[in-house]
């Protein structure tokens, strides 16, 4: 029961203060602070390259194309797409039934230059359960991740996007940071590609971060008319870590557009 009080008394303060600068409403808590890209380059050093690839994000009209809650079956046709059309991507991976049934598919987003992020292992509200459950949901996967890559994740996609101070606490003890989203197609709701390419098209601007569910079959179908419409008006397609080159994102903060 203290727990569960301090939870509540975090949330709160967190949705207070989320008052006095950019917020996003969000389900179980009416705001929460978030940081955007352009931000995160303004506040890096002067001068300083992008770190990641030829890229530069504070010259080049960049968006950053995200999925949650693979790997499937549907992500090696994903994969090759994204090879064909060279355009890295971000994956948000949920651990249960999906990384441990799809572990070459791991392999290979890392293989093939994709940033590997963690959904959680289990897709649990971080904002309903107890502090050692969120550790549990936030340990698991990036131990697996870390396993078949050789690379610790150092970023997450809170379930739902809900998220609260006692969360951001949990992240930033983890070295993670929160990510979420400015574009979303509701491909949860539909298996209609070119309802799926609207959606994405009618939403997406400068440092835009789309969210798709390559789980779903409406959904890869939909990515090649994405990718191609939006490189015919002139956007980059980066990773999230390249969207916020030269800066980084910090363990415990929220990225949003």
């Amino acid at each position: 029961m203290q727990g569960t009080g301090r939870r509540l008394r975090r949330r709160a303060l967190a949705c207070a203060a989320a008052a006095a600068g950019l917020t996003l409403t969000l389900a179980g808590c009416a705001q929460v602070d978030t940081t955007a890209p352009s931000t995160v380059r303004a506040e890096a050093a002067h001068g300083a390259p992008a770190k990641f690839g030829s890229v530069d994000c504070r010259k080049a009209k960049c968006i950053a194309l995200t999925f949650d809650a693979g790997p499937s079956e549907n992500s090696a046709r994903l994969l090759d797409i994204l090879k064909e059309k060279k355009v890295p991507a971000t994956f948000f991976l949920l651990g249960k039934r999906h990384i441990e049934k799809y572990p070459e598919l791991v392999k290979r987003m890392a293989a093939e230059g994709h940033e590997v992020a963690s959904h959680t292992w289990d897709h649990k509200i971080l904002t309903k359960i107890s502090d050692k459950e969120i550790r549990e949901e936030l340990n698991r996967p990036n131990e697996a991740i870390e396993k078949l890559t050789g690379h610790k994740p150092t970023l997450m996609r809170p379930p739902q996007g809900r998220t609260d101070s006692n969360v951001h606490e949990i992240c930033k003890e983890l070295g993670l940071a929160e990510v979420l989203w400015s574009v979303t197609a509701k491909d949860y709701t539909t298996n209609d590609s070119a309802l799926i390419t609207q959606r994405v098209l009618d939403q997406s601007s400068r440092d835009g971060i789309i969210l798709l569910h390559d789980i779903y079959p409406g959904t890869v179908p939909a990515v090649p008319g994405i990718i191609d419409a939006l490189k015919q008006r002139g956007y980059v397609f980066v990773t999230v870590p390249q969207l916020l080159a030269p800066g980084k994102a910090e363990p415990g903060k929220v990225y949003r557009p």
